[in-house]
């Protein structure tokens, strides 16, 4: 690290400045201290730094005040603030005035050399960073204003809040901000709460040590340790039960975490990023979501739009949903065609992002290869009632085939093989004719398209499966 690299310190107590000096000079950064706001802001006057670290109380004003002072003159220069222990109210204050971050007193050296770092690494390389949050599609004003919110809470290490409905992109957008931070090449670990069995959560957020329960063979580190240095983007984080989140908040306030059957804890440094379609407010009302936690969670907030509140992003986000489902399919992308996007506008979208690609993908299946017209995306009825009508078909063989053994296929893939048998032999029955081989399942021949290519039934897989049974 050059030396020409700057940290102004700024504390009222002598010990705690060379505490911090002695630090910094150790990682070959030069550290000038002040004892006060006022000669904190005379010092700025008078240099160029790449960090500043303050304490919460000087003798003539707060951290806070002269977080406000930097980034309205000094835009761009990162603030740590120092704040008592346990006083968790006083570090959500300064993340929320604009603070890159947060250290507690007594100081450990474990928390505050990647602090250092992380911060430093952002203003050294803040000129060279080109912000990517094009993957976010559209130029509506609503998703102009989610970019320009990504760009400046990347640049920060608060605890950030993705509200909205689902399919919105909320994990598109926790992702962006953690590919635009200091933290970028560190790990980004998505955790669905909602998935994780209650009595496993304590040890997969936190790890567990050898012999900790029946089964732990040996030591296996949880996703706070594997996201150390990184993100961790807590989906779904209302379906936390209450004695997890008590949990979760000391994890996130101490930023330390005890393995299950451990006796230490360990310092990590992560940043949390949280989402839930669910109400919180409401939850919080109902105790079921703690609100202590919910403030320490939702220190920032990012809204993400809906779909139908931003409906002149929908063609061009249509084209480039159209585009990513054909390159990963290997296939040419067909057109658009003009009534098919005047019929996209007048949808409401309930499930958002989400359910336009799911919609596209399957006009891509019953398309003719070339064109997507509104008869391709609006035949959601049809299949519907046709699905129904195959579904009838299945059971039909079924009952037909009392001897069939199911225990080698879970049921899923067992009625799925049955529904590729049953088009198969209509196939077979009209020499490979679709469009008789749909009647004679009772269905459209655009739904038997559209099953054929979610059954993966290409033309060289019918041959095959044809062959197989031939044999």
């Amino acid at each position: 690290m050059a030396r020409s690299v700057q940290c102004l310190v700024v504390d009222d107590e002598t010990d705690i400045r060379e505490l911090l000096v002695l630090t910094l000079e150790r990682m070959n950064i030069e550290a000038i201290s002040a004892a006060n706001i006022t000669e904190a802001k005379h010092i700025l006057s008078n240099h160029e730094f790449g960090l500043c670290l303050t304490d919460m109380r000087l003798p003539d004003g707060t951290g806070l005040e002269l977080v406000q002072h930097i980034n309205e003159h000094y835009s761009g220069l990162p603030v740590a603030v120092i704040t008592a222990f346990g006083s968790a109210e006083n570090a959500v204050s300064a993340l929320k005035a604009g603070a890159f971050d947060y250290l507690t007193k007594p100081i450990s050296l474990k928390q505050l050399r990647p602090l250092i770092e992380s911060a430093l690494k952002l203003s050294n390389t803040e000129n060279s960073i080109r912000s990517d949050t094009l993957s976010l599609i559209g130029e509506s004003v609503a998703i102009q204003q989610v970019r320009m919110m990504i760009e400046k809470l990347a640049r920060s290490q608060a605890p950030v809040y993705v509200s909205g409905e689902s399919g919105s992109g909320k994990e598109l957008a926790s992702r962006l901000i953690h590919s635009n931070s200091s933290r970028r090449d560190k790990a980004f670990i998505a955790v669905n709460c909602g998935a994780i069995p209650e009595n496993l959560m304590e040890s997969e957020f936190f790890g567990y040590k050898k012999g900790a329960f029946t089964g732990a063979a040996q030591d296996k580190e949880g996703m706070f340790q594997a996201a150390n240095g990184g993100t961790l983007f807590l989906d779904e984080v209302a379906d936390l039960p209450l004695p997890m989140q008590v949990k979760l908040l000391r994890a996130i306030q101490e930023k330390k975490v005890r393995m299950v059957g451990g006796t230490q804890e360990e310092s990590v440094d992560v940043r949390i990023i949280s989402a839930t379609h669910k109400n919180l407010n409401v939850m919080m009302e109902q105790g079921q979501f703690r609100q202590d936690l919910y403030y320490r969670l939702n220190v920032i907030q990012l809204k993400m739009p809906a779909l139908r509140e931003r409906p002149e992003d929908i063609p061009l986000l249509a084209k480039s949903l159209l585009t990513k489902l054909c390159q990963s399919q290997g296939i040419n992308s067909p057109i658009l065609d003009d009534l098919a996007i005047k019929a996209l506008l007048q949808i409401k979208f309930l499930g958002n992002v989400r359910e336009l690609e799911n919609m596209l993908e399957r006009a891509l299946a019953l398309c003719d290869g070339k064109t997507i017209g509104t008869d391709d995306l609006l035949s959601d009825q049809t299949i519907i009632t046709d699905d129904i009508a195959i579904t009838t078909q299945v059971i039909s063989n079924l009952a037909a085939n009392p001897t069939l053994n199911l225990s080698d296929l879970a049921l899923p893939d067992y009625l799925e093989n049955i529904e590729k048998q049953a088009i198969l032999e209509a196939l077979d029955k009209t020499n490979q004719n679709k469009t008789q081989a749909a009647k004679l399942l009772g269905v459209s021949f655009r739904t038997l398209r559209y099953r054929l290519s979610k059954l993966g039934l290409s033309k060289e897989t019918v041959e095959e499966l044809e062959q197989n049974s031939d044999e």
